[in-house]
């Protein structure tokens, strides 16, 4: 049957099913579209030739870092601090990053067996040395003692300066494997707690002393 223009209701039905047709084409376009957006969004690493060039005053260098008695080689920036490489570079994120201006000790660890704040060093300046993080203080089966003296004692709440407090009293205990509450506290007092644990860090501390 044709209607007043001429045209079936046959014709007038496949019409209408191919704009359905060209509505899913467009909409399947629309997401192949943006499927390409999102990879190529994804920034490709350019050439070295291609890097823009340092700003005036910063170096690069490869160095060798000894950390925890492994050689790590390693490509840094002169601005780069120590505490960046260990936790962005080698992954090492037990070393804190709390105020970064070394007041608080959270970054505390040891270059050649003295305490030392890695917000406050530059890595590499620290080539030849041997560092010790607080990932390196516990052997292959068992905490070191200074952990479990952690534990037993309850030297910590949050924790999130332990790792810090830890390596404050390695260094304290290797030079003095005996001290005293007072020189516990005198070792440990550029390492700061928040929630206020000193005296069950001063106890962890002296429960190893005492072992010694």
């Amino acid at each position: 049957m044709e209607s007043k223009d001429g045209k079936s209701k046959k014709e007038k039905k496949g019409k209408g099913s191919s704009l359905k047709v060209s509505r899913r084409s467009f909409l399947k376009g629309m997401g192949a579209g943006a499927i390409a957006t999102a990879v190529t969004s994804i920034p490709v690493p350019s050439p070295p030739e291609a890097e823009a060039a340092l700003p005036p005053g910063l170096r690069e260098a490869v160095i060798e870092l000894n950390v925890n008695e492994r050689i790590y080689r390693l490509k840094v920036k002169s601005h780069w601090t120590l505490l960046d490489v260990l936790r962005r570079d080698l992954g090492l994120t037990g070393t804190k990053k709390a105020c970064n201006r070394g007041n608080c000790g959270a970054c505390t660890v040891l270059a050649d067996g003295e305490a030392v704040y890695a917000c406050s060093l530059l890595a590499i300046g620290m080539e030849g040395k041997k560092i010790l993080t607080v990932e390196g203080l516990r052997g292959a089966e068992k905490l070191h003692p200074i952990q479990k003296a952690f534990s037993e004692h309850g030297g910590y709440q949050c924790g999130f300066c332990t790792s810090g407090q830890m390596m404050a009293a390695k260094a304290l205990l290797d030079r003095n494997p005996s001290p005293n509450p007072d020189e516990v506290r005198a070792a440990l007092a550029g390492n700061l707690c928040r929630c206020g644990a000193y005296p069950k860090i001063v106890e962890s501390v002296l429960s190893v002393g005492s072992k010694t």
